[in-house]
């Protein structure tokens, strides 16, 4: 079974970088692997070892923005599967993922069968105030993003998106009685497709008929009192209060409600929905 050969990743030790998406993550992920001795890093869809993208493929190489938040969720069997495997062959023993939260990198280590993250660093731990405002501003209105790797590397897998390419020198220790050394780590600036084109996103009346009817469809006799719609991080939550008929199993039925309502959702719109919480006001006869 697929779950028997990854057992081993369990033993791989996971770090997690986190902060907003534009604050500088990408950029500053070689200084954080290299200060913790991590030779790996899960970005954006992407295994990448040293200045090698190793598995995976690039969010950034996506036409919108929704199918860029999946491929970095790791949403597709065939991606993860690729990225496990890797992981597997290359016998690694460290990693670090980036994501925007913690819940974000703890799905991601989940989909990929790792343990969660042993060590989480924040974004605003190692970079100040001003660099994460002015990332953000670069992020905004010039849509430029880094990926961790040379130019070559990028050029070579995803010519159609490079931009330019940035040096970062930062001395490191040599042997005794020889002073500090400087070393290169070069990251690749690239405008992905849907930077260019904008963010895609959806009304709050618009969602709120997609679940009246998933959730009409689901069983006509439930009846729906109120819907909240709350932006998120990569997608919407959605907090749904219902009335439900007496003699419906509570925990199975309201559960399948649950998930048969993302399903169908995130199927026909593309839109990713974190969460879906379920208030149940009455039971009616």
């Amino acid at each position: 079974m697929f779950f028997d050969f990854l057992w081993p990743l369990r033993r791989i030790k996971v770090y997690a970088l986190v902060g907003e998406s534009g604050t500088g993550k990408s950029f500053r992920a070689k200084l954080v692997a290299q200060k913790y001795g991590i030779d790996d890093i899960i970005d954006d869809g992407l295994l990448i070892q040293d200045n090698r993208i190793l598995a995976g493929h690039s969010a950034k190489k996506e036409k919108t923005f929704l199918a860029a938040v999946k491929v970095a969720l790791f949403d597709e069997k065939a991606q993860r599967d690729e990225v496990a495997r890797k992981l597997q062959s290359e016998k690694i023993r460290k990693v670090l993922i980036l994501g925007t939260s913690e819940k974000m990198v703890n799905k991601i280590a989940a989909r990929l069968q790792l343990p969660n993250p042993d060590k989480i660093i924040k974004i605003e731990d190692i970079a100040s105030q001003e660099e994460i405002e002015k990332a953000i501003r670069t992020r905004k209105i010039e849509g430029k993003h880094v990926i961790p790797v040379p130019s070559i590397e990028v050029k070579r897998s995803y010519p159609n998106i490079f931009y330019d390419a940035i040096s970062i020198f930062k001395r490191k220790k040599g042997p005794v009685g020889i002073g500090p050394t400087p070393k290169m780590h070069e990251k690749s600036v690239v405008r992905p497709e849907y930077s260019k084109r904008g963010k895609v996103s959806i009304s709050e009346a618009a969602l709120s008929q997609m679940v009246i009817h998933c959730v009409d469809e689901y069983n006509p006799e439930i009846r729906i009192k109120k819907i909240i719609v709350k932006d998120a991080e990569m997608g919407y939550r959605l907090v749904i209060t219902i009335d439900v008929p007496y003699g419906i199993q509570l925990g199975g039925n309201i559960h399948e409600m649950q998930q048969y309502t993302i399903d169908n959702i995130e199927r026909y719109t593309g839109i990713l929905i974190e969460e879906v919480n379920i208030i149940i006001d009455k039971i009616i006869q």
